[in-house]
C-alpha cells in the first residue's frame, strides 16, 4: 500500500492541525494503521495507532490533545492534534501494517512536517 501524508504546516503553541494520510489501497483490510514523528536529534516515536476494529493506542505525550480516526470509505486515515505545542515540531510519518506495536516493520508515507511555534 502507498500511503502520502499531508496537513503539516507552521502553527503556533496552543492552535490544531490535521494531518491526512491517503492509501493507495482498501484501508478496511489493513489491520493496523498509525503515526510515527521524528524530531532532529531524537528517536523516532509511534504517536498514534488505531486498529481495524478501531482499538486506539496513544503516546503519553500526546493523550488527551491527539485523536486518531480512520475512514475506510474514503481509505484515509486522519490525526486531529489540539493544544499543539513545540514539543510536537516533528516530521510526521503514517504506516501501515499487521501490529499497532510492529508498525514500524510496515508501509511508511514520506512525511509531513509539523512545527509548532512558542
Amino acid at each position: 500500500v502507498q500511503l502520502v501524508e499531508s496537513g503539516g504546516g507552521l502553527v503556533q503553541a496552543g492552535e490544531s492541525l490535521r494531518l491526512s494520510c491517503a492509501a493507495s489501497g482498501i484501508i478496511a483490510s489493513i489491520n493496523a494503521m498509525g503515526w510515527y514523528r521524528q524530531a532532529p536529534g531524537k528517536e523516532r516515536e509511534l504517536v498514534a495507532g488505531i486498529s481495524r476494529g478501531g482499538s486506539t493506542h496513544y503516546a503519553d505525550s500526546v493523550k488527551g490533545r491527539f485523536t486518531i480516526s480512520r475512514d475506510n470509505a474514503k481509505n484515509t486515515l486522519y490525526l486531529q492534534m489540539n493544544s499543539l505545542k513545540p514539543e510536537d515540531t516533528a516530521m510526521y510519518y503514517c504506516t501501515a501494517g499487521e501490529f499497532i506495536p510492529t508498525l514500524a516493520l510496515g508501509s511508511w508515507g514520506q512525511g509531513t512536517q509539523v512545527t509548532v511555534s512558542s
